[in-house]
């Protein structure tokens, strides 16, 4: 239990901080964006190939996978029927509240908690690779379609292509190729690869923080929405995986521990990004990130204090 917490603490304290300097002056707000795009196109990237080629395959294709597939099956279905069909929003906003309730912050939190946590990175490669191939792309793909009733549409080719175009996605298979071949790539050459991957996680929570410093509103909504959301994302989704694993896979102790563990992590910071391109279900992403973000640290300090 120690260990989430200390884990948590850390990455909290470099997201304060970002907060702290750009209220001090030191960084300014707008400058969110240039740390968010080092991260994203470079730091991330390389953090990701580091820790994927010299993993064990056996460990990236592991039960996290098919637990984070029924997990986000179940969840996505129930959003959709309750903000589509209950609720009626349109088919953006539904889109949007199905990427907050199940979409996990694989990258900025996911691999530090898999670390620092579960003891190996590699855990949480394939749901990143699940959420850049294939979740990201239909939601894309709906919202191309949507966008905000331009009548704008894009060709086949262009939602296909789409995830070779993200650096994430392009530095996992990367990574996975070198360890599907047994290549062990030169220290020459990893050093440099990984120093730069030691400041994605920083950067990013830095990133993040210093966006928060520019915020005049903390309103939340809409509530009912966000309810949902945080509800399906916290709550159920760390159930689903429990379940699967322990009576359907059989899992049991740190094997069980994992998949639910990953489950329970916050909303993906990418979700209010999709949202602010998009230009729909901003207030609706961005009070998920952050309430998830919060609600995060005990639900996986519970979830480990039973099954570890």
């Amino acid at each position: 239990m120690s260990s989430v917490l200390s884990a948590f603490f850390t990455l909290v304290a470099v997201a304060v901080l970002g907060y702290v300097v750009g209220r001090a002056g030191v960084l300014r707000s707008e400058d969110e964006q240039v740390l968010s795009r080092l991260a994203f196109f470079v730091a991330t990237p390389a953090l990701m190939f580091a820790t994927v080629a010299r993993a064990d395959l056996n460990a990236i294709f592991s039960p996290v996978l098919l637990t984070s597939l029924s997990c986000v099956l179940v969840v996505v279905v129930l959003s959709v029927t309750v903000t589509a069909l209950v609720r009626h929003r349109d088919r953006a906003q539904a889109t949007i509240g199905a990427l907050a309730a199940s979409y996990v912050n694989a990258g900025n939190l996911g691999i530090p908690v898999a670390v620092y946590v579960l003891g190996d990175g590699a855990l949480v490669a394939p749901i990143v690779l699940f959420q850049l191939l294939v979740m990201a792309p239909v939601a894309f793909a709906v919202l191309d379609g949507y966008r905000q009733g331009s009548g704008r549409r894009v060709s086949l080719r262009t939602v296909l292509t789409r995830p070779l175009r993200n650096p994430l996605t392009v530095a996992s298979l990367l990574g996975l190729l070198v360890a599907a071949v047994g290549f062990d790539p030169p220290t020459l050459l990893m050093r440099p690869v990984e120093l730069v991957g030691a400041a994605g996680v920083p950067v990013a929570l830095i990133a993040y923080g210093l966006s928060l410093s520019g915020r005049t509103s903390t309103r939340i909504g809409p509530a009912p929405d966000v309810a949902l959301a945080v509800s399906l994302k916290i709550v159920l989704q760390p159930v689903i995986a429990y379940a699967v694993g322990r009576w359907v896979l059989g899992l049991e102790g740190h094997a069980l521990l994992a998949p639910t563990l990953l489950a329970a992590l916050p909303t993906a910071q990418n979700v209010y990004v999709y949202a602010v391109h998009y230009r729909t279900g901003q207030q609706l992403a961005r009070s998920t990130v952050m309430l998830t973000t919060l609600l995060a640290i005990p639900t996986m300090t519970l979830i480990t204090g039973l099954l570890a």
